[in-house]
């Protein structure tokens, strides 16, 4: 058996490995984009939607009479198969290429075209019988079959990242009730400030991750408009006039997602805002993940010489120099995670821009980040959850400690003796090193039982009635 086969295009003839299923035209691309090194089969879900595409044009070419009923249902097959996770490793075109995704459509052509043709009875590259874009793609263009895929993708994506998130979020919200009857300081400028619970720090928290669970959702909203139909700039040329009606209703029903044709295919087929929305919101997470995770490092500092507040569960040994150190690895690698994103965002942004006239040729770039972003996010979810909030422990009495020294306390003294007298209070515990509550009384400013009742820290954490206000 020979160890290649020769196939045509318009710029020449190549040798084709015998065995392989994809042809020429995705030789070509392996030839010229050595960029990430990354290909496509590291995206089974691209792919995946990559076949639902061709399955649902095959379909539709089909109903309306331009397919032969024979070819259709072979393709039809080829392409469940690959949609199921058969021949991955035949993507083989690098995810950043040239040619606004051109490389990435005929690599499915080319795979679903030699399978059909199997089915068939024929052999790989016998394309006299059944041909990668004469027939896979008929009424098609790179241009709608692209986008339309990776709508499909991110949206799938895009559901394992929330499940992700509101997995950390009920991590954080766990917390949140354990630590309810926690007191500790709050601060802002990094200054002592008034006293709250841990539990009211952890919920907040989770409150944050929950606003970001409905941004996700409804950047998710904007990726059920697809433009399949608009073939090469959105006129629709070499489509049946039923053609756009007919191949999204055969998506929706292979993809049971609730897919929508947009209603003006000129616009769709250049417009890349949802991307650049859909980053954006991304990078909201990002941001306010790496926040929490700031958060996380101060509040653990220590473990003698910082905040010390709470302890995170300690994951490995943190020096190769100073024995029995422990590191926050797991924060600090959310927060590198982070930077990562935010560096995503502005690359989504820029080729966003870069779309010129009616197509935006830059679309490998912007999924390639999309999706790594997407990915990211969602591991960082699941790993600060299982392998640090789920394990962190409350220095309870350090908390209070801290609460009961504080100069903070007197901010409670406010409503009772004014702010200039409070602040005097202030200024002379921070000069003599002493407490709030041994000054007010040496003072006689107010009573034991007026004073007591006025710094219990659970009477700071939630608003109160005062007497007079």
């Amino acid at each position: 058996m020979s160890e290649y086969r020769i196939e045509r295009d318009s710029l020449g003839e190549m040798r084709v490995p015998a065995e392989a299923y994809y042809g020429i035209q995705t030789l070509r691309a392996m030839e010229n984009f050595h960029i990430t090194g990354i290909t496509m089969a590291h995206y089974p879900r691209f792919i995946t939607a990559l076949a639902h595409v061709k399955h649902a044009a095959a379909k539709a070419n089909a109903s309306l009479g331009l397919l032969d009923e024979t070819k259709a249902r072979a393709i039809a097959r080829a392409c469940e198969e690959v949609a199921s996770g058969l021949l991955h490793d035949q993507f083989m075109v690098d995810v950043v290429q040239g040619g606004a995704g051109t490389s990435a459509n005929m690599n499915a052509n080319e795979v679903i075209c030699n399978r059909a043709l199997e089915m068939l009875g024929h052999q790989r590259g016998q394309y006299e019988f059944l041909h990668p874009l004469n027939d896979v793609n008929m009424s098609q263009s790179t241009n709608d079959v692209y986008p339309s895929a990776l709508n499909i993708a991110l949206i799938l994506d895009l559901r394992e990242l929330i499940d992700a998130m509101e997995h950390l979020r009920k991590a954080f919200w766990r917390k949140g009730q354990e630590f309810a009857d926690v007191i500790k300081m709050g601060r802002t400028q990094l200054q002592d400030a008034v006293p709250m619970t841990l539990g009211q720090e952890f919920t907040a928290w989770s409150v944050m991750i929950g606003e970001d669970v409905q941004r996700v959702d409804e950047a998710e909203d904007l990726i059920f408009e697809i433009n399949m139909g608009a073939t090469a700039i959105g006129t629709g040329l070499n489509s049946h006039p039923d053609y756009t009606r007919t191949v999204t209703e055969k998506l929706v029903e292979i993809t049971t997602l609730k897919l929508v044709s947009s209603p003006d295919l000129v616009e769709a087929t250049q417009d890349t805002g949802a991307y650049v929305q859909l980053s954006g919101v991304l990078k909201r997470v990002a941001v306010k993940l790496s926040k929490i995770c700031n958060d996380l490092r101060l509040l653990s500092s220590g473990p003698r010489c910082g905040l010390n507040e709470i302890n995170l569960p300690p994951m490995q040994p943190g020096s190769s120099i100073m024995p029995g150190k422990v590191n926050p690895v797991i924060p600090e690698v959310v927060n590198q995670v982070a930077f990562a994103v935010i560096g995503l965002d502005v690359t989504v942004s820029m080729a966003s821009e870069a779309g010129q006239l009616e197509l935006n040729v830059m679309e490998p770039v912007i999924a390639f980040s999309l999706f790594q972003t997407v990915n990211m996010l969602r591991r960082a979810s699941l790993t600060l959850a299982d392998k640090c909030v789920s394990g962190i422990t409350a220095n309870r009495e350090r908390c209070r400690e801290l609460v009961e020294n504080s100069i903070g306390l007197v901010t409670a003294l406010n409503p009772h003796i004014g702010y200039e007298k409070s602040a005097e209070i202030a200024k002379e515990a921070l000069r003599t090193g002493g407490s709030v509550y041994d000054i007010v009384l040496e003072k006689g400013v107010l009573s034991r039982e007026e004073l007591e009742d006025i710094l219990k820290p659970e009477n700071m954490v939630r608003p109160r009635y005062v007497l007079g206000r």
